[in-house]
């Protein structure tokens, strides 16, 4: 193909930089800076990019920010267990229907987290009165 180099990249799904970085702040226990999130996701993404994308993240309340001299540091304010369930939540409260929502969900699940799902809910009701 004509101007075609090989190196040009394919453009990412929507919201899946979000998630590199959201990964990348959750593996570890630290606030990151831009830099230090850049470094962690390999160094192709240029410095700007990736500080575009953690503003974006603090103004959704993803994230925490502090000063880091001359820069911010970014934490989660949430774990990714945290976040996902927020997720689940918010997907469900758009649609009319949830419980039709919930058994499309449960009719997709594996076998082995239908299970999970199962014991998770066992545990989670109060015991019955006699």
């Amino acid at each position: 193909m004509a101007g075609d180099t090989g190196s040009e990249r394919r453009r990412r799904a929507p919201g899946a930089l979000e998630s590199e970085i959201m990964a990348a702040l959750w593996a570890v226990d630290e606030a990151l800076t831009p830099a230090g999130v850049q470094q962690a996701l390999g160094g192709d993404l240029a410095y700007n990019t990736v500080q575009t994308i953690l503003v974006r993240l603090h103004e959704k309340g993803l994230l925490a920010r502090s000063a880091a001299g001359r820069a911010h540091a970014y934490t989660p304010v949430a774990g990714a267990e945290d976040q996902a369930a927020r997720q689940m939540h918010a997907l469900l409260d758009r649609g009319p229907d949830h419980q039709a929502v919930l058994q499309r969900f449960v009719t997709t699940l594996s076998a082995a987290d239908e299970s999970a799902l199962r014991r998770l809910l066992a545990s989670a009701r109060p015991p019955r009165a006699s």
